[in-house]
């Protein structure tokens, strides 16, 4: 066991000379700079230990998290809304599967889409720009194809998931969420 050392020992300045010398903030508030360098073998396996074990846990909830989505399977299939409730030039939006925000547009008579409304940059709401054809992503100016969602400018680089559809009986079903290939 070492023995116990004098206060004036405890501190030694940068500068290395005495405390006396010191100025007054110094003076009042030394710190021993040897020992805060000093880091022990220890404290370095402590750290790394905790360090790999956050990796791991982190790791293991993200791989649970991937095998539970593929045990999840198709969604069920959903009423919408009715086609008369989706004028042409309009878009709505809904939620599928369960809590995630969609929007489906009718650009035209003959077409219905819908997308997941999340940016695939950084999941800001996209919001319908039918004039243009295009969505848009206000957070950081990103558009999508209206009728595809795929990317044509900005920070996204992949596209919008779609959500396929299917019209019985004029109403709206959502049967699906399709993954789009980059």
């Amino acid at each position: 066991m070492m023995p116990p050392r004098q206060p004036d020992e405890l501190s030694k300045a940068p500068d290395g000379k005495p405390m006396d010398q010191q100025p007054k903030w110094r003076q009042d508030f030394p710190i021993d700079v040897p020992q805060d360098n000093y880091v022990s073998r220890r404290d370095f396996t402590k750290f790394m230990v905790l360090t790999s074990g956050a990796f791991v846990v982190g790791q293991s909830w993200i791989g649970l998290h991937n095998l539970m989505r593929r045990f999840r399977g198709k969604p069920p299939e959903q009423p919408i809304a009715s086609i008369d409730d989706v004028p042409v030039g309009t878009a709505m939006s809904f939620r599928y599967p369960r809590y995630e925000h969609c929007i489906l547009i009718r650009p035209d008579e003959d077409t219905l889409v819908a997308f997941n409304s999340k940016c695939t940059h950084l999941h800001c709401p996209v919001r319908p720009q039918l004039e243009t054809g295009r969505l848009n992503c206000p957070c950081h100016n990103g558009y999508f194809d209206l009728y595809t969602g795929r990317p044509l400018a900005g920070p996204p680089r992949r596209p919008l998931h779609r959500i396929t559809l299917d019209i019985r009986d004029h109403v709206i079903y959502a049967t699906g969420v399709e993954v789009q290939p980059v």
